[in-house]
Protein backbone atom coordinates (compact mmCIF):
# COMPACT_ATOMS: atom_id res chain seq x y z
CA UNK A 1 0.00 0.00 0.00
CA UNK A 2 1.03 3.90 -1.11
CA UNK A 3 -0.04 6.72 1.78
CA UNK A 4 1.06 9.87 0.49
CA UNK A 5 1.85 12.79 2.94
CA UNK A 6 -1.06 14.50 1.09
CA UNK A 7 -3.96 13.75 -1.57
CA UNK A 8 -6.41 16.85 -2.61
CA UNK A 9 -9.54 15.29 -2.79
CA UNK A 10 -12.36 16.42 -5.98
CA UNK A 11 -14.80 13.92 -6.77
CA UNK A 12 -15.97 13.83 -10.33
CA UNK A 13 -19.25 16.04 -9.39
CA UNK A 14 -16.76 18.76 -7.83
CA UNK A 15 -14.59 18.96 -10.94
CA UNK A 16 -17.66 18.73 -13.01
CA UNK A 17 -19.16 22.08 -11.22
CA UNK A 18 -15.93 23.57 -10.96
CA UNK A 19 -15.51 23.90 -14.48
CA UNK A 20 -19.15 24.74 -15.58
CA UNK A 21 -18.19 28.07 -13.05
CA UNK A 22 -15.15 28.77 -14.95
CA UNK A 23 -16.76 28.50 -18.15
CA UNK A 24 -19.48 30.63 -17.16
CA UNK A 25 -16.40 33.16 -15.61
CA UNK A 26 -14.82 32.49 -19.39
CA UNK A 27 -17.68 33.44 -21.16
CA UNK A 28 -18.38 36.68 -19.20
CA UNK A 29 -15.14 37.98 -18.81
CA UNK A 30 -15.62 38.26 -15.01
CA UNK A 31 -12.50 37.13 -14.09
CA UNK A 32 -11.36 38.82 -11.08
CA UNK A 33 -13.38 40.03 -7.85
CA UNK A 34 -16.48 38.93 -9.94
CA UNK A 35 -19.98 36.79 -8.53
CA UNK A 36 -17.84 33.60 -7.30
CA UNK A 37 -15.62 35.67 -4.94
CA UNK A 38 -18.31 37.11 -3.20
CA UNK A 39 -20.05 34.13 -3.46
CA UNK A 40 -17.19 32.30 -1.56
CA UNK A 41 -16.93 35.32 0.80
CA UNK A 42 -20.04 35.15 1.99
CA UNK A 43 -20.09 31.25 2.65
CA UNK A 44 -16.57 31.49 4.46
CA UNK A 45 -18.39 34.14 6.82
CA UNK A 46 -21.17 32.95 7.33
CA UNK A 47 -19.49 29.44 8.28
CA UNK A 48 -17.08 31.09 10.89
CA UNK A 49 -19.84 33.47 12.29
CA UNK A 50 -17.96 36.38 11.39
CA UNK A 51 -19.16 39.97 9.77
CA UNK A 52 -17.19 40.51 7.39
CA UNK A 53 -14.85 38.19 4.95
CA UNK A 54 -12.40 39.49 2.01
CA UNK A 55 -10.60 37.21 -0.58
CA UNK A 56 -6.95 37.47 -1.13
CA UNK A 57 -4.40 36.28 -3.10
CA UNK A 58 -2.67 33.93 -0.16
CA UNK A 59 -2.86 33.52 3.49
CA UNK A 60 0.43 35.47 3.46
CA UNK A 61 -1.10 38.49 2.21
CA UNK A 62 -4.12 38.10 4.36
CA UNK A 63 -1.64 38.33 6.93
CA UNK A 64 0.10 41.29 6.28
CA UNK A 65 -2.90 43.20 5.09
CA UNK A 66 -4.28 43.17 8.73
CA UNK A 67 -1.28 44.47 9.70
CA UNK A 68 -0.77 46.86 7.57
CA UNK A 69 -4.36 48.22 8.68
CA UNK A 70 -4.14 47.73 12.35
CA UNK A 71 -0.61 49.71 11.61
CA UNK A 72 2.44 47.73 12.99
CA UNK A 73 5.40 49.96 11.81
CA UNK A 74 8.14 49.88 14.01
CA UNK A 75 7.24 47.97 16.57
CA UNK A 76 7.33 44.51 17.79
CA UNK A 77 4.59 41.48 17.22
CA UNK A 78 4.66 38.46 19.18
CA UNK A 79 4.62 35.19 17.06
CA UNK A 80 5.53 31.79 18.09
CA UNK A 81 8.82 30.62 17.29
CA UNK A 82 7.60 27.03 16.11
CA UNK A 83 5.25 28.71 12.76
CA UNK A 84 5.60 29.02 9.52
CA UNK A 85 7.83 31.83 7.63
CA UNK A 86 5.11 33.64 6.25
CA UNK A 87 3.60 34.57 9.92
CA UNK A 88 6.51 36.21 10.83
CA UNK A 89 7.82 37.53 7.51
CA UNK A 90 4.46 39.26 6.91
CA UNK A 91 5.03 41.38 10.16
CA UNK A 92 8.47 42.15 8.76
CA UNK A 93 6.43 43.53 5.63
CA UNK A 94 3.70 45.36 7.36
CA UNK A 95 6.92 47.19 9.08
CA UNK A 96 6.95 45.68 12.26
CA UNK A 97 9.66 43.60 13.90
CA UNK A 98 8.75 39.88 14.94
CA UNK A 99 9.27 38.78 18.78
CA UNK A 100 9.78 35.28 19.07
CA UNK A 101 7.94 33.84 22.05
CA UNK A 102 8.21 29.99 23.29
CA UNK A 103 5.19 27.35 23.27
CA UNK A 104 3.42 25.48 25.63
CA UNK A 105 4.43 21.32 25.16
CA UNK A 106 0.75 20.22 25.06
CA UNK A 107 -0.74 22.25 22.17
CA UNK A 108 2.54 23.45 20.60
CA UNK A 109 1.12 26.83 20.75
CA UNK A 110 1.50 30.26 22.35
CA UNK A 111 0.05 30.24 26.00
CA UNK A 112 -0.78 33.28 28.27
CA UNK A 113 2.88 32.47 30.05
CA UNK A 114 4.77 32.18 27.04
CA UNK A 115 3.20 35.64 25.47
CA UNK A 116 3.80 37.58 28.48
CA UNK A 117 7.23 36.28 28.95
CA UNK A 118 7.91 37.76 25.40
CA UNK A 119 6.13 41.41 25.63
CA UNK A 120 8.39 44.48 25.86
CA UNK A 121 7.98 47.95 26.09
CA UNK A 122 7.22 48.14 22.02
CA UNK A 123 4.82 45.28 21.91
CA UNK A 124 1.84 46.26 19.74
CA UNK A 125 0.55 42.90 19.57
CA UNK A 126 0.06 39.08 19.36
CA UNK A 127 -0.88 36.53 16.40
CA UNK A 128 -1.90 33.56 17.92
CA UNK A 129 -1.56 30.58 15.68
CA UNK A 130 -3.69 27.37 15.73
CA UNK A 131 -1.26 24.86 15.01
CA UNK A 132 -2.41 22.01 12.57
CA UNK A 133 -5.88 23.52 13.02
CA UNK A 134 -5.92 23.39 16.83
CA UNK A 135 -7.45 26.09 18.95
CA UNK A 136 -5.69 26.25 22.16
CA UNK A 137 -7.60 26.06 25.15
CA UNK A 138 -5.56 29.05 26.51
CA UNK A 139 -6.62 31.61 23.90
CA UNK A 140 -8.80 33.35 26.10
CA UNK A 141 -6.14 33.90 28.26
CA UNK A 142 -4.46 35.21 25.72
CA UNK A 143 -6.95 37.25 24.94
CA UNK A 144 -7.60 38.49 28.21
CA UNK A 145 -3.72 39.52 28.26
CA UNK A 146 -3.73 41.78 25.26
CA UNK A 147 -6.82 43.46 26.42
CA UNK A 148 -5.00 44.65 29.77
CA UNK A 149 -1.90 45.47 28.46
CA UNK A 150 -3.48 47.12 25.40
CA UNK A 151 -2.51 44.55 22.55
CA UNK A 152 -4.16 43.66 19.65
CA UNK A 153 -4.69 39.77 18.98
CA UNK A 154 -4.42 38.13 15.65
CA UNK A 155 -5.32 34.67 14.71
CA UNK A 156 -3.10 33.07 12.44
CA UNK A 157 -5.82 30.34 10.98
CA UNK A 158 -4.26 29.15 7.74
CA UNK A 159 -5.00 25.63 9.22
CA UNK A 160 -7.76 25.77 11.20
CA UNK A 161 -11.17 26.41 8.23
CA UNK A 162 -13.93 25.08 10.36
CA UNK A 163 -11.78 24.73 13.46
CA UNK A 164 -13.50 25.73 16.87
CA UNK A 165 -13.61 26.09 20.64
CA UNK A 166 -16.17 25.65 22.61
CA UNK A 167 -18.70 26.20 19.97
CA UNK A 168 -16.64 29.49 18.92
CA UNK A 169 -15.02 29.44 15.29
CA UNK A 170 -11.92 29.56 14.36
CA UNK A 171 -11.63 33.33 12.84
CA UNK A 172 -13.89 35.17 15.93
CA UNK A 173 -11.31 34.90 19.26
CA UNK A 174 -9.16 38.36 17.85
CA UNK A 175 -9.85 41.19 16.26
CA UNK A 176 -9.12 39.80 12.53
CA UNK A 177 -7.97 36.48 11.18
CA UNK A 178 -5.82 34.79 8.11
CA UNK A 179 -6.97 31.74 6.26
CA UNK A 180 -4.65 29.82 3.39
CA UNK A 181 -6.08 27.89 0.74
CA UNK A 182 -2.98 26.82 -0.09
CA UNK A 183 -3.27 23.37 -2.11
CA UNK A 184 -2.72 20.91 1.22
CA UNK A 185 -4.86 22.95 3.20
CA UNK A 186 -8.39 21.17 4.27
CA UNK A 187 -9.90 23.08 1.76
CA UNK A 188 -8.15 24.68 -1.42
CA UNK A 189 -8.46 27.04 -4.06
CA UNK A 190 -4.81 26.40 -5.49
CA UNK A 191 -3.30 29.38 -4.12
CA UNK A 192 -5.50 31.91 -1.78
CA UNK A 193 -6.29 33.17 1.10
CA UNK A 194 -9.38 35.00 3.61
CA UNK A 195 -9.72 37.65 6.14
CA UNK A 196 -12.23 37.21 8.24
CA UNK A 197 -13.04 39.89 10.97
CA UNK A 198 -16.05 41.78 12.58
CA UNK A 199 -14.31 44.91 12.14
CA UNK A 200 -15.18 47.46 9.43
CA UNK A 201 -12.26 49.36 8.58
CA UNK A 202 -10.47 46.09 8.50
CA UNK A 203 -12.68 44.76 5.99
CA UNK A 204 -12.56 48.04 4.09
CA UNK A 205 -9.17 48.68 3.82
CA UNK A 206 -8.55 44.92 3.11
CA UNK A 207 -10.10 45.42 0.04
CA UNK A 208 -8.58 49.11 -0.86
CA UNK A 209 -4.95 46.52 -0.10
CA UNK A 210 -5.38 43.83 -2.33
CA UNK A 211 -6.41 46.48 -5.38
CA UNK A 212 -2.92 47.93 -5.56
CA UNK A 213 -4.66 50.59 -2.95
CA UNK A 214 -7.02 51.84 -5.09
CA UNK A 215 -10.23 53.92 -3.65
CA UNK A 216 -12.22 51.42 -6.06
CA UNK A 217 -12.14 48.55 -8.29
CA UNK A 218 -13.21 50.23 -11.26
CA UNK A 219 -11.58 53.39 -10.61
CA UNK A 220 -10.77 56.21 -8.12
CA UNK A 221 -7.22 57.34 -6.48
CA UNK A 222 -4.29 55.32 -4.97
CA UNK A 223 -4.96 55.96 -1.53
CA UNK A 224 -2.78 53.03 0.26
CA UNK A 225 0.59 51.21 -1.02
CA UNK A 226 -1.44 48.45 -1.89
CA UNK A 227 0.06 45.04 -4.15
CA UNK A 228 -1.88 42.80 -6.52
CA UNK A 229 -3.03 40.73 -3.74
CA UNK A 230 -6.61 39.80 -5.40
CA UNK A 231 -8.05 36.29 -5.95
CA UNK A 232 -9.57 35.28 -9.33
CA UNK A 233 -12.43 34.01 -10.06
CA UNK A 234 -11.03 30.47 -11.28
CA UNK A 235 -9.61 30.44 -8.08
CA UNK A 236 -12.60 31.26 -5.95
CA UNK A 237 -14.64 28.88 -8.25
CA UNK A 238 -12.70 26.35 -6.99
CA UNK A 239 -13.07 27.71 -3.47
CA UNK A 240 -16.55 27.39 -3.62
CA UNK A 241 -17.24 23.79 -4.21
CA UNK A 242 -14.96 22.81 -1.82
CA UNK A 243 -16.33 24.64 1.05
CA UNK A 244 -19.50 22.95 0.43
CA UNK A 245 -17.90 19.56 1.09
CA UNK A 246 -15.85 21.31 4.09
CA UNK A 247 -17.44 19.57 7.17
CA UNK A 248 -17.59 16.43 5.01
CA UNK A 249 -13.99 16.64 5.04
CA UNK A 250 -13.28 17.10 8.58
CA UNK A 251 -15.47 14.70 9.86
CA UNK A 252 -13.59 12.17 7.83
CA UNK A 253 -10.70 13.48 9.18
CA UNK A 254 -11.90 13.01 12.95
CA UNK A 255 -12.71 9.52 12.20
CA UNK A 256 -8.67 8.64 10.78
CA UNK A 257 -7.63 10.69 14.36
CA UNK A 258 -9.82 8.55 16.47
CA UNK A 259 -8.31 5.44 14.63
CA UNK A 260 -5.10 6.76 15.21
CA UNK A 261 -5.55 7.89 18.98
CA UNK A 262 -6.35 3.87 19.59
CA UNK A 263 -3.84 3.00 18.03
CA UNK A 264 -0.98 4.76 19.18
CA UNK A 265 -2.29 4.08 22.70
CA UNK A 266 -0.58 0.76 22.18
CA UNK A 267 2.75 1.16 20.60
CA UNK A 268 6.00 2.45 22.36
CA UNK A 269 7.81 5.79 21.66
CA UNK A 270 5.05 7.75 20.37
CA UNK A 271 2.48 10.18 22.23
CA UNK A 272 -0.57 11.45 20.41
CA UNK A 273 -1.07 15.36 21.17
CA UNK A 274 -4.33 15.74 22.63
CA UNK A 275 -6.70 18.63 21.40
CA UNK A 276 -8.92 19.76 23.19
CA UNK A 277 -10.65 21.96 20.59
CA UNK A 278 -13.48 20.80 18.30
CA UNK A 279 -10.22 20.79 15.53
CA UNK A 280 -10.43 20.09 11.79
CA UNK A 281 -7.41 18.06 11.83
CA UNK A 282 -5.39 19.65 9.28
CA UNK A 283 -2.54 17.75 10.78
CA UNK A 284 -2.28 14.66 13.55
CA UNK A 285 0.28 15.87 15.60
CA UNK A 286 2.65 12.85 18.03
CA UNK A 287 5.56 13.16 19.97
CA UNK A 288 8.40 10.62 19.56
CA UNK A 289 10.48 10.18 22.65
CA UNK A 290 13.62 11.62 23.46
CA UNK A 291 16.65 9.87 21.58
CA UNK A 292 14.35 8.59 18.81
CA UNK A 293 15.95 9.70 14.89
CA UNK A 294 12.46 11.48 13.43
CA UNK A 295 14.60 11.43 10.36
CA UNK A 296 15.19 7.60 10.69
CA UNK A 297 11.26 6.84 11.28
CA UNK A 298 10.25 8.68 8.19
CA UNK A 299 12.79 7.09 6.16
CA UNK A 300 12.53 3.64 7.21
CA UNK A 301 8.00 4.42 6.75
CA UNK A 302 8.47 5.54 3.22
CA UNK A 303 10.99 3.00 1.60
CA UNK A 304 9.99 0.15 3.68
CA UNK A 305 5.99 0.55 4.05
CA UNK A 306 5.44 3.17 1.58
CA UNK A 307 4.16 5.77 3.99
CA UNK A 308 4.71 9.74 3.45
CA UNK A 309 4.50 11.47 6.70
CA UNK A 310 3.17 14.97 5.88
CA UNK A 311 5.49 17.89 6.49
CA UNK A 312 6.04 19.18 10.87
CA UNK A 313 4.75 22.41 12.25
CA UNK A 314 7.42 22.97 11.60
CA UNK A 315 10.78 21.25 11.42
CA UNK A 316 12.75 23.96 12.92
CA UNK A 317 11.52 27.04 14.64
CA UNK A 318 12.00 30.19 13.46
CA UNK A 319 14.80 31.86 15.28
CA UNK A 320 17.19 29.09 13.95
CA UNK A 321 16.20 29.96 10.38
CA UNK A 322 18.95 31.55 8.55
CA UNK A 323 16.71 34.35 7.19
CA UNK A 324 15.96 35.20 10.90
CA UNK A 325 19.61 35.78 12.02
CA UNK A 326 20.26 38.32 14.39
CA UNK A 327 16.31 38.82 15.36
CA UNK A 328 16.42 36.84 18.36
CA UNK A 329 18.81 36.28 21.39
CA UNK A 330 18.79 33.34 23.96
CA UNK A 331 16.98 29.67 23.37
CA UNK A 332 13.42 28.73 23.82
CA UNK A 333 13.60 25.32 24.94
CA UNK A 334 10.32 24.06 24.27
CA UNK A 335 9.77 25.37 21.01
CA UNK A 336 13.32 23.70 19.88
CA UNK A 337 12.41 20.18 21.79
CA UNK A 338 9.20 19.88 19.84
CA UNK A 339 10.52 21.01 16.64
CA UNK A 340 13.27 18.10 16.65
CA UNK A 341 10.88 15.47 18.16
CA UNK A 342 7.15 15.64 16.69
CA UNK A 343 5.74 14.09 13.26
CA UNK A 344 2.26 14.20 12.00
CA UNK A 345 0.88 11.08 10.32
CA UNK A 346 -0.85 11.29 6.67
CA UNK A 347 -4.37 12.42 7.10
CA UNK A 348 -6.64 13.09 4.14
CA UNK A 349 -10.00 14.20 3.12
CA UNK A 350 -11.21 10.74 1.57
CA UNK A 351 -8.42 8.18 3.67
CA UNK A 352 -10.01 5.07 4.11
CA UNK A 353 -9.98 2.93 7.53
CA UNK A 354 -7.66 0.64 6.62
CA UNK A 355 -5.26 3.12 4.89
CA UNK A 356 -4.95 4.34 8.83
CA UNK A 357 -4.87 1.29 10.13
CA UNK A 358 -1.88 0.31 7.84
CA UNK A 359 -0.02 3.48 8.94
CA UNK A 360 -0.60 2.44 12.45
CA UNK A 361 0.80 -1.22 11.43
CA UNK A 362 3.21 0.30 9.69
CA UNK A 363 4.69 3.41 12.79
CA UNK A 364 4.40 0.13 14.99
CA UNK A 365 6.65 -2.44 13.13
CA UNK A 366 9.43 0.91 12.31
CA UNK A 367 9.46 1.90 16.38
CA UNK A 368 9.99 -1.58 17.51
CA UNK A 369 12.88 -1.76 15.34
CA UNK A 370 14.32 1.61 16.32
CA UNK A 371 17.32 1.53 19.02
CA UNK A 372 16.47 2.61 22.36
CA UNK A 373 17.41 5.86 24.03
CA UNK A 374 20.33 5.51 25.31
CA UNK A 375 20.42 6.94 29.22
CA UNK A 376 16.78 8.06 28.72
CA UNK A 377 17.94 11.83 26.85
CA UNK A 378 18.06 12.48 23.48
Amino acid sequence: MNIPAARIVFSDDDRAAVLAMIDESLQTGALTLGPYTRELEDAFRARHDAPFAVAVSSGTSAIEIILRTIGVEGREVVVPANTFFATAAAVIHAGGRPRFADVAPDTLALSADTVEAALGDDTAGVVLVHIGGAITPEVDAIRALCERRGLFLVEDAAHAHGSSLDGRAAGSFGIASAFSFYPTKVMTTGEGGMIVTADERIRDDAHIYRDQGKAGFLGGDHVRMGYAWRMSELQAAVGVVQLRRLDEFIKIRREVADLYDDGLGGIDGITPLTTPSETNYYKYLAMLDHGIDRQAVKTALKENHGVSLSGEVYASPLHEQPVFAGWHEGDLPVAEDVCRRHVCLPIHSDMTRDEAEYVVASLRTVLAGVEPPKNGTS
